[in-house]
């Protein structure tokens, strides 16, 4: 049936109708859908690719150009819009629905194909999702003049990607996971294709076709949305190699932790944080130099480090009254206290009286007045996006330098002076260029590889005479080892990372591009 099969009726001579009404309440599912899949495909990006703002700003324009394309091509459907339309919900639904789970087992089996299918995914998707206000509009159009339709469609369409903006990173994946939402989404595409089946039965043709295809749908669906711990399980165990004794999504970022011949190992988006069977050597590398050349430490602050491993050197003076460990994910330092197995690797440190837990924003926190402390461990993980990159900016080691008392020293991990030189010494002038002194060091973690660290003060370093008991890697005549760079890792001229460049950033992903294409 074409456009003009019904006679067009006036808003004054009637009020509204149950098909104007059904059709705006799909507008507000099918926005909030579109948005999920477009949410999902740049976090998604940003966990497997880092950059998140290049990863989210890539995503989201090949999106809506692809949305362009599909509204450009809606010019085309010209008869039977109502079974077009369902038959593009059909397709978003299962292609949409369906988009994280084939984009977690393509990282996991086929890596290489990883950025084309991603970007394919997404053109597909955007096209589809291009073609559906249109094709609303235009069976809309019928019955409602021209004005009130546009104000109408638009503002349902702005209200659903609004619900689902703040609706995807505060429930739908921290309860859900990301696998998970976007099948629930494409349940609720195809729920609009069943509901614009039955609002049209009359109109269309192979009605019965149409019946069975939404069937067909709404069960691979909701099968797959049954079995995503197990889509969930066969893409991470072939990931990760060991075996996945946790895995969880929180607001922040994916948490999974393995256990192997090697022991155990955390990752945070994929990316290694520790590994048991040499985690001594970072930790110890990390806490160690500060602590022990500050002599008798009384308040000492740990940012970043929820696994607790660095609270844990951290207790080994006697001297230390208190520990304050800022950690922005409430899901990291719960699992490292209350997980029997992964609280013994930290000692139970974080269950000790000494330490106080604060799950916040480190750069917010600095920014609060509050108490100085003897030393400050800075443990975050590398700058591979600009969220992390601000936590080694000059502006976060001003207001460091704040919270750090006359004679103390902060430590700060710096990524690999050898495999990221720049990257690591950006590190260094950041941090002079506050009127702090940078004091760099180095150790080998074999997990890591040679691994950077710096220390800052406002008193020239010197080292310790002595360090505490039950040290398995460090000792007082190695320690002056660790600050003595070969050739390959000398300083080299870099520029100040700043809140307005983040030079830092691009400089590491270039460094570390390098070594992953190889």
């Amino acid at each position: 049936m074409s456009d003009a099969a019904l006679p067009a009726r006036t808003p004054e001579a009637r009020g509204p109708q149950p098909v104007e009404i059904a059709l705006l309440a799909s507008v507000f599912v099918v926005a909030a859908c579109g948005l999920v899949y477009e949410l999902s495909a740049a976090a998604l990006s940003s966990y497997l690719l880092g950059d998140s703002v290049l990863q989210f700003s890539t995503i989201i324009g090949t999106y809506l150009f692809a949305m362009g394309v599909g509204s450009w091509l809606s010019r085309y459907f010209e008869r039977q819009l109502p079974a077009h339309f369902l038959r593009i919900e059909l397709l978003v639904a299962l292609i949409g629905g369906a988009l994280p789970a084939i984009l977690f087992l393509a990282n996991a089996y086929v890596p290489g194909a990883f950025r084309l299918l991603l970007y394919g995914l997404v053109v597909v998707v955007g096209t589809l999702v291009g073609l559906e206000i249109p094709l609303v509009m235009r069976i809309l159009k019928r019955n409602i003049v021209l004005k009130d339709l546009v104000s109408q469609v638009l503002t349902f369409d702005y209200l659903g990607a609004l619900a689902v903006s703040v609706a995807f990173p505060l429930i739908l994946v921290p309860q859900l996971g990301m696998i998970r939402t976007g099948l629930l989404f494409g349940v609720m595409n195809a729920a609009v294709a069943v509901w614009a089946l039955w609002l049209f039965r009359h109109e269309l043709r192979r009605a019965g076709a149409h019946a069975a295809a939404c069937f067909l749908t709404l069960a691979a669906l909701i099968g797959a949305f049954w079995g995503a711990d197990h889509i969930t399980t066969l893409a991470e165990d072939k990931f990760y190699q060991d075996h996945i004794v946790f895995s969880a999504s929180s607001p922040y970022q994916r948490i999974v932790v393995t256990r192997g011949a090697l022991g155990h190992r955390l990752f945070l988006n994929g990316n290694l944080q520790f590994a048991e069977r040499d985690e001594y050597r970072y930790h110890e590398a990390l806490v160690h130099p500060a602590m022990a050349a500050h002599g008798a430490p009384k308040k000492v602050a740990v940012l970043g480090g929820g696994d607790g491993m660095a609270v844990r050197e951290v207790l080994k003076y006697p001297s230390v009254e208190s520990v304050t460990l800022v950690e922005l994910d409430p899901n990291m330092t719960q699992l490292f206290t209350t997980h029997e197995t992964l609280a013994a690797l930290n000692g139970h440190a974080l269950s000790s009286p000494k330490v106080k837990v604060v799950n916040t924003d480190a750069f917010q926190w600095l920014q609060q007045d509050g108490d100085t402390f003897d030393v400050i461990v800075v443990d975050f993980p590398d700058p591979t996006n600009f969220a992390i990159g601000k936590l080694y900016t000059n502006s976060f080691y001003a207001l460091l330098d704040r919270r750090l008392s006359a004679s103390g020293y902060a430590v700060i991990q710096t990524t690999s002076p050898l495999v990221a030189r720049k990257s690591y010494w950006t590190v260094a002038t950041t941090i002079e260029s506050v009127g702090l002194k940078a004091t760099p060091y180095h150790a080998h973690v074999p997990s890591f590889g040679e691994w950077g660290y710096i220390i800052a003060s406002r008193r020239p370093y010197r080292l310790p005479d002595a360090l505490p008991g039950g040290m398995r890697f460090l000792t007082p005549a190695t320690l002056p080892l660790m600050f003595d760079f070969p050739l390959d890792m000398v300083r080299v001229p870099t520029e100040v990372n700043r809140l307005s460049n983040q030079t830092l950033v691009t400089t590491y992903e270039q460094e570390w591009g390098k070594v992953m294409a190889h």
